[in-house]
């Protein structure tokens, strides 16, 4: 829960070694900076590569595991929840093998890396994109005043930007 009331939801049912707090605070920070709406709510998904390589497949006509999916709700619900109006976000896939495995050959603490994948894909469920040199710039710029805000330095990100994620 953040000090607007937004929630992140992090899903790792197959027990995987990290840090939810930290997804959940990367995904907040990233929120709270964009003014996203009060009681916005996103789920993350920290899965094995299989399971991405069939998302990636099946969306994305990608036949490979990446780093991270992200799936923006079509219309964000709006519904009344404890009195409180929540909007829904939308979904962000992590494959934990894939980005620890992209941590350890890039040399980035694999904490790090997660918070860059999270802050990253919370962006793109809020609208940003970077398929213009503009729109790039733009969600650059909101990252990297996200990682700064979470105590990563931000020079992390070009070179997993580098990599295939969505």
């Amino acid at each position: 829960m953040s000090e607007q009331g937004s929630t992140v939801d992090v899903q790792n049912e197959m027990g995987y070694a990290l840090d939810e707090a930290r997804l959940r605070d990367a995904a907040l920070t990233t929120l709270a900076q964009q003014n996203a709406e009060p009681h916005s709510t996103l789920t993350i998904a920290v899965v094995d590569n299989d399971t991405v390589a069939g998302l990636n497949q099946r969306f994305r006509g990608i036949d490979a595991p990446t780093d991270i999916l992200s799936f923006p709700s079509d219309e964000p619900t709006i519904f009344v929840e404890d009195n409180s109006v929540v909007r829904y976000l939308g979904d962000l896939i992590i494959a934990y093998p894939y980005a620890s495995a992209q941590a350890e050959r890039l040399g980035h603490a694999l904490m790090d890396s997660l918070a860059l994948l999270v802050a990253h894909g919370t962006l793109h469920l809020l609208g940003f994109d970077h398929d213009t040199d503009e729109n790039r710039a733009a969600m650059w710029t909101a990252q990297a005043n996200a990682l700064t805000a979470l105590g990563i330095a931000p020079e992390i990100a070009p070179a997993l930007e580098d990599s295939e994620h969505e």
